[in-house]
């Protein structure tokens, strides 16, 4: 069931994202009946600087392979079956000899890429300290219906703009990080059982400047713990983040925070001074929601105007380009 309603939501998302007729260009598959069974040669193959999208259908199956769209692969789109279905994997880690950013499953630095139904996974494990799932640092970048599996540094959104709705975010440690200007929208956050000696940190913001617009936001999402760490809450504390840089800025908003979030909301970087960060919350639900007891330095956003600011429209300006992907979304408030 959950295979054909995919299928089903990928025509409907074909059909609504172009308006010529529905295509896929090059089609992916493990058991040899696509153009490819590597996404890597797929990618190789695809157009150089397109000016329309050029679709990859990825069809059910675990592929490893550590691949990189780089930036003059414009407006690809993946297309898997689902993300139970369509698992792209790696184990890179910083203590296996690479660099943070190095570690990236998949990284993407062309503009206009779009990914539905797939997992995007780093399978290292808590003990190999950095290692990323998915690295984007593009312009105009959304992930429908996607997951993101890893732990220390799961979700990289290093630059860009960028949108998720409807996916599935796991990790321990500084698991959304980057100074994107990227919305959440309708995500469902897990945080998963940490080192014994490590804390959770959900998000890691790296604004280094007021002036820059970046930023994480994270609205009508859910921030829940994940079966191995629900045993487990007692004994480990998990924050909403921590400010990487000077002017760390994440914004949390009508979203449910469960039980694991620790009273006071936000912790500081170990080591380094706290900075001018703007670390905010307005109108979540939930025994995690609670402000009384937050660190003073976190925000309490009462007025609708503020929290107007770090919406879809007025935030990442979503209307002038998500429509034209068919993927859901809403401008403002609700």
């Amino acid at each position: 069931m959950e295979l054909l309603l995919s299928v089903t939501i990928l025509l409907g998302f074909l059909a609504s994202a172009q308006t010529q007729s529905p295509r896929v260009d090059l089609t992916v598959a493990k058991d040899g009946t696509g153009n490819f069974t590597t996404i890597g040669e797929a990618i190789l193959a695809a157009p150089s600087y397109s000016k329309r999208r050029y679709y990859i259908r990825i069809r059910a199956g675990k592929y490893t392979e550590n691949i990189q769209i780089e930036e003059m692969k414009t407006n690809l789109i993946f297309i898997g079956d689902g993300m139970d279905h369509t698992i792209i994997s790696g184990n890179r880690s910083r203590k296996g000899g690479y660099t943070t950013y190095k570690t990236s499953t998949v990284g993407i630095r062309g503009p206009g890429f779009i990914a539905q139904g797939i997992t995007f996974e780093n399978t290292a494990g808590p003990q190999m300290d950095q290692a990323v799932a998915l690295r984007s640092e593009a312009e105009k970048i959304t992930f429908f219906q996607c997951r993101f599996l890893g732990y220390q540094d799961t979700l990289y959104t290093k630059s860009g703009v960028q949108f998720f709705r409807d996916c599935e975010i796991f990790g321990t440690v500084d698991f959304i990080f980057g100074d994107a200007t990227v919305i959440l929208q309708n995500c469902a956050i897990f945080a998963r059982k940490p080192l014994p000696w490590q804390s959770n940190t959900i998000t890691a913001e790296g604004r280094d400047s007021a002036n820059l617009t970046t930023g994480i936001v994270i609205h009508n999402c859910s921030i829940t713990a994940a079966p191995d760490l629900r045993q487990h809450l007692n004994e480990i504390k998990t924050y909403l983040g921590r400010p990487w840089k000077h002017f760390s800025r994440t914004v949390i908003m009508q979203t449910f925070i469960d039980e694991l979030i620790d009273p006071q909301g936000w912790l500081i970087w170990k080591g380094q001074p706290l900075g001018n960060p703007y670390f905010a919350e307005y109108g979540n639900t939930g025994h995690g929601a609670r402000t009384n007891e937050r660190v003073k330095w976190g925000r309490v956003i009462n007025s609708t105007r503020e929290a107007a600011q770090f919406t879809v429209r007025n935030f990442i300006h979503g209307e002038t380009w998500i429509p034209s992907t068919g993927i859901p979304f809403f401008l403002d408030l609700l």
